[in-house]
């Protein structure tokens, strides 16, 4: 089932974007394995999954390794993406696991990632994430504030800022997502014209199973698909 539904999201994605006027290479999909066991892992590594998306530090430890073997015996390699609330407490694992650190909500945060990434020799790529919903539940930079946090947070010697993330609420109608997105767009926008960065920010991660059609359509350079993908999470 993994290998059907990752060919299903492929084929929408192909869609969407060739309907949008842009190529679906120009997307990247993280499959997001929170719950998810190593055996269907490997299902979606054998399918030509090479981005790996995780909500919690804690598991992926767990996975981080016997991933990477199953995958380099297939002569692949991962990039891990750390996509949900980080604490400060973990990031010393983070910095050593993760390529890209989706979820960068404060300066706090991004001051201890430039710190234990300079322990270990590394420039970390992140991006910030943006509250573009008022919900309470939501965490990130507001839209007000992002300008100002990519200048401060792009001057530190191990971070590099790639781009912006942001979680739309939740909708029974899809489309209902769309000014949520839109709004990312035109933030990532201004900040280039601005020229806030000496580098165009290349990443614009948005969109999950519900909505990642809507997403692309405003714009994302990455979606991140979990229960598309792996079905309902086990418990």
């Amino acid at each position: 089932m993994v290998l059907e539904n990752l060919a299903l999201c492929r084929k929408r994605m192909e869609a969407v974007a060739t309907g949008a006027g842009r190529t679906s290479t120009d997307i990247t999909l993280v499959a997001v394995t929170k719950g998810v066991a190593l055996p269907f892992i490997y299902k979606a590594i054998d399918g030509g999954v090479g981005h790996i998306g995780e909500n919690r530090v804690q598991e992926a430890l767990l996975k981080f390794e016997p991933a990477n073997f199953y995958a380099d015996t297939k002569g692949r390699r991962l990039i891990w993406h750390m996509i949900g609330h980080l604490q400060t407490n973990k990031v010393k694992d983070a910095v050593r696991l993760f390529g890209l650190i989706h979820s960068v909500d404060s300066l706090r945060l991004a001051e201890e990632i430039d710190k234990q990434a300079k322990k270990i020799s590394k420039v970390q790529d992140l991006l910030l994430e943006v509250k573009i919903s008022h919900e309470a539940t939501k965490s990130g930079f507001e839209p007000e504030e992002a300008l100002g946090a990519v200048k401060e947070i792009s001057s530190f010697k191990n971070i590099r800022v790639n781009g912006l993330m942001t979680i739309a609420p939740l909708f029974d109608d899809p489309e209902k997502t769309r000014p949520y997105f839109r709004k990312l767009k035109e933030l990532e926008d201004k900040i280039n014209q601005l020229r806030i960065t000496d580098y165009r920010l290349p990443i614009l991660s948005m969109g999950m199973t519900d909505d990642f059609q809507i997403a692309i359509q405003e714009g994302a350079t990455m979606v991140r698909i979990g229960r598309g993908i792996f079905g309902e999470r086990q418990k």
